[in-house]
């Protein structure tokens, strides 16, 4: 296993996606111990892997503004990096042909889709199974060996202090409950009334809540609150991607929808109750701990997408608008019940 010195794992996708690749790296270090360990992820996603411990070097692609020159000067960079292998959980053609163009000699990725032409080694795509398990898989070239599942994030001290600085005006901090209630696709989300309803319910059984999310979601946490009449934490747009994570791990739940929050909160070992309404677990985008639970009704318009959509193509949104806020109001009672301040 000492064949590799310099090895790349490639992960171009979303926030939920570079998540998923921790146990990947986590994995590749302990295969090849001592080889050097670089990820290539979009500037969005940078800041995820900060402060890994298995990581040297994270580069960037900057494709969002000038692709062409984006991608040019990236095959600049990994040429003058001279890797041995890389590894790509993304199967995107662009991607793949950057590789190949970038003179990396072993191209390990899965066999789907016309990006699967470029690799030199191609392993089979597990449908059903999470995505971390499929990301583990492509192992499986040097290794049958069995690897940790579980997602890490690294908050550094800063972001630890900028959290107890937010933190510090709470009460009740024992019964900390974070609420996620956004996403970039509309009908994932959860109806803001049931949000509205939840919380109310949450905040008069005694939990403390924060809500998070990116700068757009601001209003709309504001508005939840507003309309449920309660005082909440809204921390949406105000902390990083590590400090959301460092937040999260406060928490002894985090309610979402299937979002990145729910990577988040994973990967701080924080236990997630998420709403699927579009999607569903055999997409492989489910939060995996023992004690998370999925809500969701069951309509043969499911799944209408790997993503959802911008609206509902049957007009409806029942997927979201049949779960009931009492059932997991009811949940949360039973599974979290309030911890009482000790005199």
């Amino acid at each position: 296993m000492d064949k590799f010195h310099k090895i790349l794992i490639v992960q171009t996708a979303f926030i939920g996606d570079v998540i998923l690749i921790t146990p990947l790296i986590k994995a590749v270090s302990e295969l090849f111990p001592k080889a050097m360990i670089d990820v290539m992820v979009i500037k969005e996603t940078r800041t995820i892997l900060l402060n890994n411990p298995h990581i040297r070097k994270i580069q960037v692609f900057d494709k969002r503004k000038n692709k062409t020159f984006a991608f040019l000067n990236m095959i600049d960079q990994l040429r003058k990096e001279h890797y041995d292998v890389v590894i790509t959980p993304h199967s995107s053609f662009t991607t793949s042909l950057l590789l190949l163009l970038s003179g990396i000699p072993e191209r390990i990725g899965f066999d789907r889709f016309t990006a699967r032409h470029l690799l030199t080694k191609k392993v089979i795509w597990l449908k059903g199974k999470h995505r971390i398990i499929n990301n583990l898989n492509l192992l499986s070239v040097f290794s049958d060996q069995k690897w940790d599942t579980q997602t890490e994030l690294y908050p550094s001290e800063k972001d630890k202090t900028l959290v107890d600085k937010l933190l510090a005006g709470l009460h009740n901090k024992q019964n900390l409950i974070v609420i996620a209630p956004g996403s970039v696709w509309k009908t994932k989300c959860w109806e803001e009334q049931s949000y509205v309803e939840l919380v109310k319910g949450l905040y008069h059984a005694g939990y403390s809540l924060i809500f998070t999310g990116s700068r757009t979601e601001a209003d709309l946490c504001e508005r939840i609150i507003r309309n449920a009449g309660i005082e909440a934490l809204n921390l949406a747009g105000k902390t990083s991607i590590l400090e959301s994570a460092e937040v999260m791990r406060r928490c002894r739940l985090l309610i979402c929808n299937d979002s990145g929050s729910l990577h988040l909160a994973n990967a701080m070992k924080t236990d997630v109750y998420a709403f699927f309404g579009p999607t569903v677990k055999r997409l492989g985008y489910y939060p995996f701990r023992e004690h998370d639970l999925i809500f969701e009704v069951d309509l043969p318009c499911r799944p209408c997408g790997s993503h959802g959509a911008r609206i509902c193509p049957e007009g409806h949104h029942n997927c979201m608008k049949l779960i009931q806020p009492d059932i997991v109001l009811a949940a949360v009672e039973k599974n979290y019940p309030i911890i009482q301040e000790k005199e």
